[in-house]
């Protein structure tokens, strides 16, 4: 099990212990709030950046109601749309918008859906801890990962300072990857356009840290989170949007200067599993608790005016027949 795993656990464990410290004893059991036991199953799938937090939620969820049983996936954020407007899941966590093809698969599904932003992101470039380099602008990034790009040493990106001599190595998700979709088009300006010859992880973040870590050349990118959890081994560049160097952070992806690289973070449930009061139980939870389980396990959270309008969404949706959008 991976370090990041053992800090969702750890991180939802302190969260049940907290809530329950705080509960009040007439309480005859956890539903996210309504007073009334919950049961039932929920499935969810989708982006490998999300996955962690929705998962340490869902562990502290549990704490309180036991007789549901939350499975979570991570089928990347389009691996995922697939399966959900097929009906398979009850929620897609996604670490980018739903996009056109996914929006006509769920009408096609008959799938209606809802969209809730639950946690900020710093879209983070990492590099092996000996490079000199520190900054790189989107246009130098561009060079190095645009389709048939030449370049295969630091040494060949035009303008670089200070020179390095290092073969570059890079690492980076697959094409079912939400990551690998708002990066390929924030930095090459199309979707899904990228050089061939990187090494394709999938959605197994992890591998690019080690590939990264262990690769005096090497170059990766995946969410804050999991540069959060290896900043022990990985350094993380600032990035020149246009207005100068600037380094992912909380801050920064707050308040939108972590320019072109700061994202949202969605899940997006169905309306059958909005009219579910498990499901409702356990999404009441998932924003009542996120702030703190996302600073616990490195994610950006939502500002207080995001967290509020979410959770005036979801208690609209609850109160109401449960979504109806389809896009």
């Amino acid at each position: 099990m991976s370090s990041k795993w053992w800090l969702v656990l750890a991180a939802s464990g302190a969260l049940a212990i907290g809530v329950a410290a705080c509960g009040d004893d007439d309480d005859d059991g956890g539903d996210g709030g309504s007073g009334e036991a919950v049961s039932g199953e929920i499935r969810i799938d989708g982006s490998s950046t999300v996955a962690p937090l929705t998962s340490a939620i869902a562990e502290g969820f549990n704490e309180e109601n036991p007789d549901v049983n939350i499975t979570v996936g991570t089928s990347g954020t389009g691996g995922g749309f697939e399966k959900f407007c097929a009906g398979e899941t009850d929620a897609n966590d996604a670490s980018e918008a739903i996009g056109d093809e996914e929006i006509a698969a769920c009408e096609k599904g008959g799938v209606k859906y809802e969209e809730l932003q639950v946690a900020n992101d710093a879209l983070t470039v990492v590099v092996n801890p000996e490079n000199p380099v520190t900054c790189m602008t989107v246009d130098q990034l561009k060079s190095v990962w645009e389709p048939n790009s030449n370049v295969s040493s630091w040494r060949d990106i035009q303008d670089l300072e200070p020179p390095y001599d290092e073969s570059l190595e890079l690492y980076g998700p697959g094409s079912d990857s939400g990551t690998f979709g708002y990066f390929t088009e924030a930095i090459n300006g199309e979707e899904d356009a990228i050089r061939n010859d990187y090494n394709d992880v999938g959605e197994d973040d992890n591998a690019t840290v080690t590939g990264v870590a262990g690769a005096p050349g090497g170059m990766g990118y995946f969410g804050y989170s999991f540069f959060s959890e290896n900043s022990d081994t990985l350094k993380a560049l600032e990035i020149d949007g246009g207005q100068g160097c600037v380094a992912p952070s909380p801050e920064t992806a707050q308040d939108g200067s972590y320019t072109p690289l700061s994202r949202p973070l969605f899940i997006y449930p169905s309306a059958d599993a909005l009219a579910d009061p498990a499901f409702d139980a356990f999404m009441t939870y998932y924003l009542d608790n996120v702030t703190d389980i996302a600073e616990q396990v490195g994610f950006i959270a939502l500002t207080d005016d995001q967290l509020s309008e979410q959770q005036s969404k979801l208690e609209g949706l609850i109160g109401g027949s449960g979504g109806t959008e389809t896009g």
